[in-house]
């Protein structure tokens, strides 16, 4: 079933990252998506949650107010809306990566020879540096995303404040090639860790928000976003060799 219902008492997007985590915190519950301006919330369930349990939680977590609207079946909700493709979903994503890639080519275009490893370094720099950006937009909006399911930042909500910072001194550090063993390590615990809780999201199949670009775009945790780190992973362990 997808329901339908009214929430007050949220001023900002910290609020209604928080609201979304206590709702989708519910076993039952596979998706909440929430309107900010007006408060209207689609909960979409696999068996019925009483409101007044919704309530229950939300009121430990602040002054929050939930009532139905209305509810649907899934099947309704499936013919009104159209599935997204996969280029439309991820269509920022790739366009950044494209461009970094591209970026990195033609910065060796002064030499006399084309230097994979440093077309490597060169890529790692830009997808730091560009995506501590976006982060860096909206950083709260950003820690309270990250922290739905990163296994650190669930922990302690400080990490999802720090880790934009660390992905561009990181970038700076790869730009610069400074002291490549220590940068090419930070790189693999930090992304290491960072992957254990995207693999463990997808193996959940939690529909959340991947935090990968901040809370600027609005792109589903999926095998895309395990494919980034790990290939980041990969570039890092091989450049370390």
């Amino acid at each position: 079933m997808e329901h339908q219902y009214q929430i007050t008492g949220m001023t900002c997007e910290g609020c209604k990252a928080k609201v979304r985590r206590t709702l989708e915190a519910f076993s039952e519950v596979t998706e909440a998506n929430i309107n900010l301006a007006d408060g209207i919330t689609t909960i979409k369930m696999n068996s019925h949650v009483n409101t007044a349990q919704f309530q229950s939680a939300l009121s430990e977590k602040g002054n929050y107010t939930i009532s139905e609207v209305h509810s649907r079946p899934m099947s309704t909700m499936a013919m009104e809306e159209e599935p997204k493709g996969f280029f439309a979903t991820y269509k920022p994503l790739l366009l950044i990566v494209v461009f970094i890639a591209g970026v990195s080519v033609l910065a060796q275009t002064p030499l006399d020879s084309f230097s994979g490893m440093l077309w490597m370094r060169y890529f790692m720099a830009g997808f730091f540096i560009v995506f501590s950006f976006f982060k860096l937009l909206n950083l709260q909006g950003f820690a309270d995303s990250y922290r739905m399911y990163d296994i650190v930042a669930e922990k302690w909500k400080g990490w999802g404040y720090i880790y934009p910072f660390i992905e561009l001194v990181l970038g700076l550090a790869y730009l610069t090639n400074w002291n490549p063993n220590i940068t090419n390590w930070i790189t693999i615990i930090v992304l290491g860790v960072s992957t254990i809780g995207v693999v463990k999201s997808n193996l959940n199949k939690r529909k959340i928000k991947c935090a990968c670009l901040g809370d600027v775009f609005n792109l589903p945790m999926s095998t895309v976003t395990v494919v980034e780190d790990v290939t980041m992973l990969a570039m890092a362990a091989f450049m370390l060799i």
